[in-house]
């Protein structure tokens, strides 16, 4: 009779053999949806690789991957190649990243109605079976939320660090401190390199000066006082962001707008505290 023990630990092995060539990986995680998570991790993917760093960015968003989407990649075959007498993925690359997505393993539009343990497979598949190759950094996108994803993902590739994103309402505030008291729990420890406030305010071109708070002001700047974490900075709100997304364009592909910019020094913050 097999022993479960035994195989789980030669599965944990195969996984950080995986892994190895990986030096960072980092999470980005949000207590909600709808906050800007997979735009911020795209584009500070784009802006580690500008940095000329070895990049990769997994979407393990398993119900709502947006990756494919943000790089106009939708609709790709994965091909495949034999390493070792396995089986890796070969992840696509754009932009002088390397991207692996749930959404490439799935039916176009169809809904993923899997349960936990369908999820978590996932997820491990997702990352330990694509060909990635040297990578300096690993910016992997989660769902949003505390579930059984980012349990996985701590006990089965146990993360360098994670970095989390919000809005300035208090209701998006009030959901990612409990995704980052989950990281910062004794039990699992997970450094926390600090937290991203997007959509901060709104600049018209026309009045570059000028800033409105749409969705008010400061709440995860306070939010990291209160948690002790190091605020990483705010991310306007704008149509370059808006249309960058929807046509396949990051904003940081951009070297001079105030967006890449913003992005640009949050890659610095990531960079420096990662060293």
């Amino acid at each position: 009779m097999a022993n479960p023990f035994e195989e789980q630990k030669k599965k944990q092995e195969a996984i950080n053999e995986a892994m190895k060539s990986i030096k960072h990986l980092i999470a980005i995680g949000s207590g909600k949806g709808g906050v800007g998570k997979s735009t911020v991790a795209a584009n500070l993917a784009l802006s580690l690789a500008k940095e000329g760093y070895k990049v990769g960015l997994a979407d393990a968003d398993v119900y709502g991957p947006s990756i494919p989407t943000l790089f106009n990649i939708e609709h790709q075959d994965v091909m495949a190649t034999e390493k070792d007498g396995k089986e890796m993925m070969l992840p696509f690359e754009k932009y002088g990243i390397k991207l692996m997505s749930v959404g490439f393993i799935v039916e176009d539009n169809a809904p993923l109605m899997w349960r936990g343990p369908m999820a978590s497979n996932a997820l491990t598949q997702l990352l330990s079976e694509t060909l990635w190759g040297e990578l300096d950094y690993l910016v992997l996108d989660m769902p949003p939320g505390t579930g059984d994803i980012q349990l996985t993902l701590i006990q089965t590739f146990h993360p360098d660090a994670s970095l989390f994103v919000c809005t300035p309402q208090q209701l998006a505030v009030a959901d990612v401190r409990r995704a980052i008291n989950m990281f910062t729990n004794d039990q699992i420890a997970i450094p926390v390199l600090g937290l991203v406030e997007n959509m901060a305010y709104f600049t018209p071109k026309e009045l570059p000066d000028n800033k409105y708070y749409i969705f008010g002001k400061d709440g995860g700047k306070k939010l990291a006082e209160e948690l002790k974490i190091d605020f990483l900075g705010q991310i306007p709100i704008s149509c370059s962001i808006s249309e960058g997304n929807d046509n396949g364009n990051p904003v940081s592909m951009s070297f001079s707008s105030v967006e890449a910019k913003a992005f640009m020094a949050l890659a610095d913050k990531v960079i420096d505290k990662t060293k």
